[in-house]
């Protein structure tokens, strides 16, 4: 049977607002959707990829060789992306090197027939790693900054902010199995559990998406049954009781279960035989990196 690796990450607090970009209107919103009745605020699951993309960028450039682990490479100067292998060869038959983003986040680039009445092609590869879009704990309440920017000949723009105070949620899914190189998992988990900036829109707001709590899980069974399982008790406090109750009734298996940060002293897991409580999340990581291995002899 595959091996599956699920996670719910849970960040510490921080203040989400979008920069004005230059054909915004006057109020510079955030994305919103409707969360349990109620509207939250949200962050897409292409800008935590952007983010995990652009972690391993830097951390794994070889200065000596001038080589990136990417394929993807984001150039500040230029405010673009560069391709090193434009056409993806090394997937190709006979191709040796991969690159760690089309490994873990994949790929697609389609083109449409020169020639009517024949099909066009794309070079395509689904992600193994797939990131669910980050919701915000408390529901929106409408927050707004006023600003005023000055412009030409004395001119100036009064426009305003949407603002929330909050913490984000997010959950991520990966079956080792599939990806070309299987060590890259390890890449994969290093990167979230020091995912610094993440934001969206036309620039980027400072959040910390480092996890304030995160719950791992290691297993045969291809559903998550972890994912948004993070709620807000309504004292500022955090519960996970939907997923002690899945432990308890054997929907999850206890032993299956890594809990980091502030979760681990959850009083709804307390007790439950098998769960591997941590008080860091990197703690947590490295023994759940560590079994890991273990299970995919590496």
């Amino acid at each position: 049977m595959s091996l599956h690796l699920f996670g719910a990450v849970l960040t510490g607090h921080g203040v989400a607002a979008n920069n004005r970009g230059e054909n915004e209107g006057n109020i510079t919103t955030l994305q919103k959707l409707l969360w349990k009745g109620k509207v939250h605020t949200t962050v897409s699951s292409e800008a935590i990829r952007w983010a995990i993309r652009y972690y391993w960028q830097v951390k794994g450039y070889n200065k000596d060789k001038k080589e990136h682990v990417v394929n993807r490479v984001w150039v500040e100067q230029k405010q673009d992306h560069e391709w090193q292998d434009e056409k993806w060869e090394g997937w190709k038959k006979g191709g040796e090197k991969t690159f760690i983003d089309d490994d873990l986040l994949g790929f697609m680039r389609a083109e449409g027939s020169k020639t009517e009445g024949v099909k066009g092609s794309a070079d395509k590869r689904r992600g193994c790693l797939e990131v669910a879009r980050a919701i915000s704990m408390t529901p929106f309440s409408g927050d707004l900054t006023f600003n005023a920017k000055s412009g030409e000949k004395g001119r100036t723009s009064l426009y305003g902010t949407e603002v929330h105070s909050t913490q984000y949620q997010y959950g991520f899914a990966l079956t080792p199995e599939r990806l070309r190189e299987k060590a890259r998992v390890l890449d994969a988990l290093d990167a979230i559990v020091n995912l610094g900036e993440v934001a969206g829109n036309h620039s980027r707001f400072l959040f910390d998406f480092s996890p304030e709590s995160i719950v791992l899980r290691i297993t045969s069974d291809p559903a998550p049954r972890i994912l948004y399982c993070f709620e807000e008790s309504g004292n500022g406090t955090v519960s996970v009781e939907e997923l002690a109750r899945k432990i308890q009734v054997g929907d999850i298996k206890a032993e299956e279960v890594y809990l980091g940060g502030k979760i681990a002293e959850n009083v709804s897991l307390k007790g439950i035989e098998g769960v591997k409580p941590y008080p860091g999340v990197k703690a947590a990581v490295e023994a759940f990196k560590t079994e890991v291995k273990k299970q995919l002899n590496l």
